[in-house]
């Protein structure tokens, strides 16, 4: 294992106040005021670069980071725009709608949570993104559970298990891409890697998905109220095979492997054309739905609150957000907090099953404290050493990174993957987050596979060899 220098305990202690401090403003501001994570991050920022001041760290250093961080979060930022303008065309195009009829006539109470979990999960795997998931057919499950009676909190638990889930496991998925390169192993090695703990947490979860579900069902169902939902949602949109159109250009733009901004910005433009030539939107309301946000006027309350969603503004407050804890992630990065804190953790890591624990708690940790990337680039760059030096593929390290990180970030309220699926989906964080079981195992499985020494693949010849079978 490399040998680091080791902070002191006074360093150590510098370099965690600011993330306690902005950790208990957070938790303050969160469940006591119940504001919003907003303020407590600009003042962790606040705080962040005082201390790094104090000890020596130049402001010019600490904002160039702050900047820069920010500036790397571009293109994330540009898809959540995108994502905001697929909901409300998608609903306006009658895609969404479509997907919710025919999802109230073939799923039965019973098998819907499992149901759910899988089509997100399906879903996510061919798109390559757990957000587009989301927002259109989580969208419409989201709709199904509230006609079936099923828990809201536990479909958007469902929904989120299978969408990272998918996310994780799909070639296409910017953070798939990203995390096997951090750790320097072939694509589809990681995949393959992943699949010890990503399976059988994905199957654990479908039982205890099945399981709750007959129980959920609160709601007496009948052919009146059916007919009635499929009624009002007939009466508004024209279900006619176009509203299918959207989804099969984003097939194309999979199948062509364009980048994530440009397909679904050709997804938004084929609804937007389905929206006016087969729903009759005039092109003032198509500029202001796709500003704004769909306004629907079906008659039934439940579904007009689930179809009156998206939009350009609606992605703002994530936006703002994302824009804040990147300024905090850079912010921490110049003043040394989160290289101290990685070094404080290799120490401790030791033994084999000591350096997954770490690596977990590290790809955790600075999802809390920051976003998904940072809680790549930063372990992943510092620990990779310490796995080559056991002997172990980087595919453990990319493996545990996914499965800290990823499979996290929608577990964090104030994180970019809670913000967005509790604004899309309306349900809060805290809500669902104990029902999305798969990205709650993963993790769990991994320390099993580490204490049993099973699954952990080496550098070596014959063990890659094995590993491919």
């Amino acid at each position: 294992m490399t040998t680091v220098s080791s902070p002191s305990g006074r360093a150590l202690g510098w370099a965690l106040l600011p993330i306690i401090l902005t950790a208990a403003i957070l938790m303050y501001v969160l469940f006591v005021l119940k504001g919003g994570p907003h303020i407590p991050l600009l003042v962790g920022c606040a705080i962040t670069a005082l201390i790094g001041v104090y000890h020596g760290t130049c402001w010019q250093d600490v904002q160039s980071s702050m900047i820069k961080n920010i500036a790397e979060s571009l293109p994330v930022l540009g898809i959540f725009m995108l994502v905001g303008m697929t909901i409300s065309s998608w609903i306006a195009a009658g895609t969404v709608p479509f997907l919710t009829a025919q999802g109230i006539a073939l799923i039965s109470p019973d098998w819907f949570l499992p149901a759910t979990c899988l089509l997100c999960a399906l879903v996510s795997v061919f798109t390559g993104t757990s957000w587009g998931t989301v927002g259109t057919i989580g969208l419409a499950l989201m709709g199904m559970a509230d006609v079936l009676g099923i828990s809201p909190a536990l479909c958007a638990g469902a929904i989120v298990s299978g969408a990272w889930f998918g996310d994780k496991m799909s070639p296409l998925s910017d953070t798939t891409n990203f995390t096997a390169a951090i750790a320097r192993v072939d694509l589809y090695a990681h995949i393959r890697n992943m699949i010890p703990s990503t399976l059988p947490a994905m199957c654990l979860a479908l039982v205890i998905y099945y399981w709750l579900g007959p129980d959920t069902s609160t709601k007496t169902l009948n052919d009146g109220v059916l007919a009635s939902l499929s009624a009002s949602l007939e009466k508004q949109f024209d279900l006619a095979w176009w509203v299918l159109i959207p989804p099969g250009v984003i097939a194309l733009t999979i199948y062509f492997r364009l980048p994530a901004i440009p397909g679904i910005f050709f997804g938004v433009v084929s609804a937007s054309i389905v929206a006016v030539l087969g729903q009759g939107e005039s092109l003032d309301s198509l500029v202001q739905l796709l500003m704004n946000g769909f306004q629907s006027q079906t008659g039934q309350p439940g579904l007009d609150a689930l179809l009156s969603k998206g939009g350009l503004m609606s992605m703002m407050w994530v936006i703002s957000l994302i824009i804040l804890a990147m300024a905090l992630g850079g912010a921490l990065q110049a003043t040394g907090s989160l290289e101290t804190l990685l070094h404080a953790l290799l120490k401790i890591a030791n033994t084999r099953f000591r350096l997954v624990v770490v690596t977990l708690l590290a790809a955790l940790g600075f999802n809390f404290a920051s976003n998904a990337f940072i809680a790549y680039t930063l372990p992943g760059r510092m620990l990779l050493p310490a796995y080559q030096q056991r002997g172990l593929s980087g595919a453990n390290l990319s493996r545990l990174l996914e499965d800290g990180a990823t499979m996290s970030a929608p577990l964090i309220p104030w994180n970019s993957g809670g913000v967005f699926v509790a604004g899309t989906l309306g349900m809060p964080t805290l809500f669902y987050a104990p029902f999305a079981f798969a990205n709650w195992f993963a993790p769990l499985f991994d320390l099993l596979w580490a204490a049993l020494n099973w699954f952990m693949p080496t550098t070596s010849e014959k063990q890659d060899k094995i590993n491919k079978l």
